[in-house]
């Protein structure tokens, strides 16, 4: 509900919630994706995008145009892959808590 009204909830650690939504949903799609038994031919860019996802989630303020490409790749990596559906779906609600990217 809070969100819905642009407002964000306070965490006792003083820490971004938006942050700590994207490093819980990068974090649940790097699992899922390790436990998948199948190889596919961009897995390997999928990996890479989800722990650069992972380091700017580390950082604290990542930047939102960043966070919009790595999650392009890895859409495009993952592709059909259903078994990995609902944690990019997570991935990409996290991606969008930032709002859009300033336009130049």
């Amino acid at each position: 509900m809070l969100r819905s009204l642009g407002q964000r909830p306070v965490t006792g650690s003083g820490e971004d919630p938006r942050v700590a939504e994207l490093r819980t949903a990068v974090s649940r799609l790097r699992r899922e994706l390790a436990a998948l038994p199948t190889d596919f031919p961009d897995r390997a860019i999928a990996e890479d995008e989800l722990a650069a996802l992972a380091a700017m989630a580390v950082g604290g303020a990542p930047e939102i145009p960043r966070l919009r490409s790595s999650l392009l790749l890895i859409a495009g990596a993952i592709g059909s892959v259903s078994a990995l559906a609902r944690g990019l779906g997570e991935v990409r609600q996290a991606v969008d808590l930032f709002g859009e990217a300033p336009r130049s």
